[in-house]
């Protein structure tokens, strides 16, 4: 265990050495500082004509209107910008010369690989973190609102990233490229599933075919669920409903460990 943890700090630290950890938490830095000025703006409009600080249901209303308005595309800005930061890490740790240092040391090759997914999910953990909990801090204060359970939209972000992450290190050990793993990373997050979602819950009572039914079921239920997992159930959590419909996360969840421990295991097969 105490491997795989080295190994997770070693990839925050090549994020930091690569400016990716930078770039990132400056872009999230910015998000707050634009949050922070448009709520000043909103807060001294209209929109709050006639509402004083005894209102305090409706400035909790208008509170968490504001923090899903700006959080939502943030978040997806959010994962996007996690793939494409986090596809080098194994394609790098495979270049010759790296691989054969690591490979030196008394560490497994699947502690390795797994402490290099860990330490990806670091990265965007800590960079989510820092983004939603500046958002909701900035219009928490300004509105009196402190609305903890939207905190745990945290979870639910990284976790999609990490069910993504899983294919992009697949990807990384079968390559050695990040290109493929992004590719698929994004065909998945922008096309494949919000497509599988509109066709199986959203218009399913209107395909009449059979064979098109089975098909969208079958690659419903094998393919990551991100379109849900960014929607309603990061919707729900950051309203305080709580996970309503926990199918989307327990088969995306499964598919991650397949993933991962097929990625593993074909690392293990390679010859370096």
């Amino acid at each position: 265990m105490n491997n795989i943890w080295i190994t997770t700090w070693y990839t925050l630290r090549e994020a930091l050495a690569r400016k990716v950890f930078l770039f990132f938490l400056g872009l999230s830095a910015l998000a707050i500082i634009i949050t922070a000025v448009v709520v000043n703006v909103l807060s001294d409009s209209a929109l709050m004509s006639g509402v004083t600080i005894q209102d305090s249901f409706i400035l909790e209303e208008i509170a968490t209107s504001i923090q899903l308005i700006i959080i939502t595309p943030l978040a997806s800005l959010c994962i996007l910008l996690a793939i494409f930061s986090s596809a080098s890490f194994v394609p790098n740790m495979l270049e010759k010369g790296n691989i054969d240092l690591l490979l030196s040391k008394p560490i497994s090759r699947s502690q390795l690989l797994f402490g290099k997914f860990l330490g990806g999910l670091l990265v965007v953990l800590i960079n989510v973190g820092f983004l939603i909990i500046g958002v909701w801090l900035v219009i928490a204060v300004r509105f009196s609102s402190y609305n903890f359970t939207f905190l745990s939209i945290i979870l639910s972000v990284t976790f999609t990233f990490a069910v993504l992450y899983s294919l992009i290190v697949l990807f990384g050990v079968v390559t050695q490229s990040s290109i493929l793993g992004m590719m698929i990373a994004y065909f998945i997050f922008l096309i494949l599933s919000p497509l599988l979602y509109a066709g199986k819950v959203q218009f399913g009572t209107f395909i009449t075919s059979d064979f098109l039914k089975s098909v969208i079921d079958f690659f419903y239920y094998i393919i990551p669920k991100t379109s849900e997992l960014m929607g309603g159930i990061t919707m729900n959590l950051a309203l305080g409903k709580g996970i309503i419909d926990w199918q989307p996360i327990l088969t995306s969840l499964a598919f991650m460990f397949a993933v991962v421990g097929y990625a593993i295991f074909i690392f293990n097969k390679k010859d370096f």
